[in-house]
């Protein structure tokens, strides 16, 4: 293995691959937030509230498979390309096939319909565990760990978290502008009145394509990103055990802090992106104006990376994040109150609530390096899969309790996925409950999150800055 200075020094190359790597992984992930939850309900007809639980109880399953893979990945030996970086050739084929066989079923057509519910139900668990539970962990975990052993410099890995949401953001505005416009459909009810309908077949071709583009990307951050810090292995230390890892955990503040962050923002999140499957086309029967409500985020999105990274370096970035999402909060609060009857006024405030929202998600990677950083003073042993394995679970529960609390809440307000298969319109109150769903639930979820944040979380900038200097004297840097 190269030393760190035999190796090329940490620059765009490395940025642009790691942005990379999100957008493989937001090929499948960002699309099934966004669509996964309404194909189930409007194509295959299964009940909202059905799909929300299997969603949440795949967490369950990655309580085991999140912890494990980062265990193999901090055991395993580094090979000459790094010790994270191999995982990408290994898993990308298997998530990408997997991510497409959740949708497969709309390219059945009538034969689907003739499946029983239970039938329904099994295939959505089973093709939904595969995707998520194992293939995505085996690529997802590896990828995030990476970062810590790209660079050891604050600010490179604040520059690898922006452009690690960059790359997220630039596949949620791939996925979110080109699928409301090919896979629905305008068809004319027999009151006259007009209904945007998912079509199935148009889903699954989208999956394929996606998932092609998911596989080239894995490539592109693998051949571009160079690990330069290379951690001891198993050989060379004496690591805790998995369950003197879990005790850790238990009473590392910054760490349980940040999954309990992390599961905040992921539910206000999540939520927003869901729900937008139902805002636009059953609310406002528009499912175009889907499509500009993403451009619009990308827009806030990207006005947060240009001012992220000098805001973090001078106030912190925990500092930051509490102001950005109590920003984002009082707007989807304001959206809540004001209830636009028009859809672009809606699309505008959104995109303002984006723009707060934004900043944290620019510099919410980054955060996770200050607390490996933190638990390596703390316990003596840098484990970077692990403690990322303990804060990617943290992400899928977030995910889970977004898509369940999502599903349960259109359950709970009458959500008739029957006849949304059926083509028909869904009632006044469904409809309001719709919007209420959208706005305040996203709303309170900022708000919370910046007071975890804030009041829980220990690493703001004094205590960062103080571990990365503890840590350049152990390395001799």
């Amino acid at each position: 293995m190269k030393t760190q200075n035999q190796l090329r020094p940490f620059g765009m190359k490395d940025k642009l691959g790691y942005l990379f790597g999100d957008f493989g992984n937001d090929f499948t992930f960002i699309l099934s937030t966004m669509i996964l939850s309404k194909f189930y309900t409007d194509v295959m007809g299964v009940s909202a509230g059905i799909v929300g639980t299997i969603m949440m109880l795949a967490r369950f399953v990655d309580a085991v498979t999140d912890v494990t893979m980062g265990r193999i990945a901090d055991r395993c030996k580094p090979a000459a390309a790094g010790k994270f970086k191999p995982w990408l050739l290994r898993m990308c084929v298997p998530v990408a096939i997997a991510s497409f066989l959740m949708y497969a079923p709309g390219l059945a057509g009538e034969w689907v319909s003739q499946w029983s519910g239970g039938v329904k139900t099994a295939y959505l668990a089973v093709s939904y565990l595969l995707w998520g539970s194992f293939c995505y962990t085996g690529i997802n975990i590896p990828y995030g760990s990476m970062a810590s052993a790209i660079s050891g410099d604050p600010g490179d890995r604040q520059s690898l978290s922006t452009f690690r949401s960059m790359g997220g953001m630039l596949a949620g505005a791939v996925i979110g502008v080109g699928l409301p416009k090919i896979a629905y459909e305008k068809i004319t009810l027999a009151d006259g009145t007009i209904k945007e309908t998912l079509i199935g077949s148009r889903v699954a071709l989208a999956a394929a394509i996606f998932s092609v583009l998911a596989i080239v990307c894995y490539i592109l951050c693998y051949k571009m990103v160079t690990e330069r810090i290379v951690p001891e292995t198993a050989e060379d230390q004496k690591g805790p055990s998995v369950m003197e890892m879990l005790k850790s955990a238990v009473t590392n503040r910054a760490l349980i802090s940040i999954i309990a962050a992390s599961v905040v923002m992921l539910l206000a999140q999540l939520t927003l992106q869901n729900m937008a499957a139902y805002i636009f086309p059953d609310y406002y029967v528009n499912a175009d104006a889907q499509s500009v409500s993403t451009v619009l985020m990308m827009v806030g999105m990207v006005g947060a990376a240009a001012v992220a990274k000098p805001l973090a370096a001078k106030f912190g970035k925990a500092e930051v994040s509490v102001v950005s999402n109590l920003f984002a909060g009082v707007v989807m609060i304001i959206i809540w109150l004001i209830k636009p009857a028009n859809v672009w006024v809606f699309c505008g405030l959104q995109m303002i609530a984006w723009l707060g929202l934004g900043v944290f998600t620019m510099v919410s990677w980054a955060l996770i390096t200050d607390v490996i950083d933190y638990s390596e003073i703390r316990n003596g042993v840098r484990e970077d899969g692990s403690v990322y394995a303990l804060y990617s679970f943290a992400r899928k529960l977030g995910q889970a309790l977004a898509a369940g609390l999502s599903g349960w809440l259109l359950e709970g307000i009458g959500y008739n996925s029957q006849a949304a298969a059926e083509g028909l319109q869904q009632t006044k109150s469904v409809l309001d409950g719709i919007f209420n769903i959208s706005t305040l639930l996203p709303a309170l979820g900022f708000v919370l999150l910046a007071l975890v944040l804030w009041f829980w979380y220990p690493l703001h900038k004094k205590q960062v800055d103080a571990n990365v200097a503890v840590l350049k004297a152990k390395r001799g840097e």
